[in-house]
C-alpha cells in the first residue's frame, strides 16, 4: 500500500474514483506475494502491481467494470486456464485477486497513518453480503491493545467466520537506514534508500557535511555526536546502520551503540587494514566477539565498486539482503 500513496493522494485530491486490487492468495511461483496491492483510477491509470506484469491488463479491465457497477470481483488465474495463458501467467503459478471500489473516507483516514509510519492492519471483506467493505486498525504505541498488536504483527491472511471471509493485511513501519557521516556516498545512499522505501537518517556533528539542503531525501538530519543521537533513535530489528565518515571519533561511538543493539545490519566503510584496527578499538571498548562478528566490514557486497555511486549501490544491496533474511525470521514485511 505504501508504494501506491503518491498516486492515491493525487487521485483523491482530484476527486477520482479508484478501484483497489489485492492479491489475497497465491500458489506455486506466483510473482507477487499475498498482500500486494494495485490501484486503478477511472482513466485506467495504475499504481503498484499484483503480478509484476502477468495479469495486470485483465485486472485493469475488471477494475473498470467494478467502478462502473460497484460490484467487487474475485479473479483466479491458473496456468492450466486458457484465460491465464492469454494474460501471460505462464510461469507455473496461481493467483487470487480481489478487486473492489475504494472507500474514499477509509483511504483519507488510512493514508496519513501509513505516511506517519504507524503500524496498521487493513481489513477487506472478500466474500459475503458486505464484500468490498474496508476498515483498518492502528497498533497502539504503548502496546495497550494486545489483540490489535497481534493482528498487526502477523502475516497477510484470510480469516473466515461462517460464510464471510475477510482479508487482513498488516502494513509495518518502514525499515530505517542510519548513515554516520555526511559524505558523498551517504548522499547517494540516501536516494537509494528512499527508492527502496527505507526511512533514512544522517548523523554528523559537522553541519557543513550534513544539512537538510544537501540531504533532501533524508527524513532526519541530526547534527549531534553519535553517542547522543543513537540513544534518541531507539534502534530495533528493523534498523540498519552504516558507518561512513572515516573518522574514528564519529564512527566508533556509533558502531559501539549499533553492535550492542538489535539492529539487523551494521556496516563500516574502510579497507581490511582499517577494519583490523577498528575491531581492536571496538574490542577494547567492550564490544563482545559475538557482536563484532555482526559487523559487515569492508561494507557492501563485492562488485568491484570504485565510485561513490557504485559503493552506495553495493551497500544498499547488502542491506536489502540482510533485511530480507530478518524479514523471514521475524515474519514481518514492508
Amino acid at each position: 500500500m505504501r508504494e501506491l500513496m503518491p498516486e492515491l493522494e493525487d487521485w483523491l485530491k482530484d476527486g477520482e474514483r479508484v478501484a483497489i486490487a489485492i492479491v489475497v492468495s497465491t500458489w506455486g511461483s506466483a510473482p507477487r506475494p499475498a498482500g500486494s496491492y494495485m490501484a486503478i483510477n477511472e482513466d485506467g491509470e495504475i499504481a503498484g502491481s499484483v503480478s509484476g506484469g502477468c495479469v495486470e491488463s485483465a485486472v485493469v479491465n475488471a477494475a473498470k467494470e467494478v467502478l462502473k457497477n460497484q460490484k467487487p470481483q474475485r479473479l483466479h488465474f491458473n496456468v492450466a486456464d486458457e484465460t491465464a495463458w492469454n494474460v501471460g501467467l505462464s510461469c507455473g503459478g496461481e493467483i487470487d485477486i480481489f478487486v473492489h471500489a475504494a472507500d474514499r473516507s477509509v483511504l483519507q483516514d488510512l493514508l496519513p497513518k501509513i505516511k506517519a509510519d504507524l503500524p496498521v492492519a487493513i481489513s477487506t471483506v472478500i466474500t459475503g453480503p458486505d464484500a468490498g467493505a474496508q476498515s483498518f486498525a492502528v497498533a497502539s504505541s504503548n502496546g495497550a491493545n494486545a489483540d490489535q498488536s497481534a493482528v498487526i504483527s502477523a502475516l497477510p491472511a484470510v480469516n473466515k467466520t461462517g460464510d464471510v471471509e475477510e482479508f487482513v493485511n498488516p502494513i509495518h513501519p518502514s525499515p530505517t537506514l542510519i548513515m554516520i557521516g555526511g559524505v558523498h556516498i551517504a548522499a547517494v545512499l540516501a536516494k537509494l534508500a528512499d527508492e527502496m522505501s527505507f526511512r533514512s537518517v544522517i548523523i554528523d556533528p559537522r553541519k557543513a557535511f550534513a544539512s537538510k539542503e544537501r540531504f533532501e531525501h533524508v527524513k532526519r538530519v541530526l547534527n549531534e555526536w553519535p553517542q547522543h543521537a543513537m540513544d534518541e533513535l531507539h534502534l530495533s530489528k528493523a534498523t540498519a546502520v552504516t558507518s561512513l565518515s572515516h573518522d574514528p571519533k564519529i564512527d566508533d561511538p556509533a558502531l559501539i551503540a549499533a553492535l550492542n543493539s538489535p539492529a539487523f545490519y551494521v556496516g563500516a566503510l574502510g579497507s581490511s587494514r582499517t577494519q583490523a584496527a577498528r575491531r581492536e578499538r571496538l574490542r577494547a571498548a567492550g564490544v563482545s566477539e559475538e557482536n563484532l562478528d555482526r559487523l559487515h566490514a569492508p561494507i557492501g557486497i563485492e562488485i568491484g565498486a570504485e565510485t561513490p555511486e557504485e559503493i552506495a549501490l553495493a551497500i544498499m544491496a547488502q542491506v536489502i539482503a540482510e533485511y530480507r533474511k530478518e524479514n523471514k525470521r521475524q515474519k514481518w514485511r514492508m
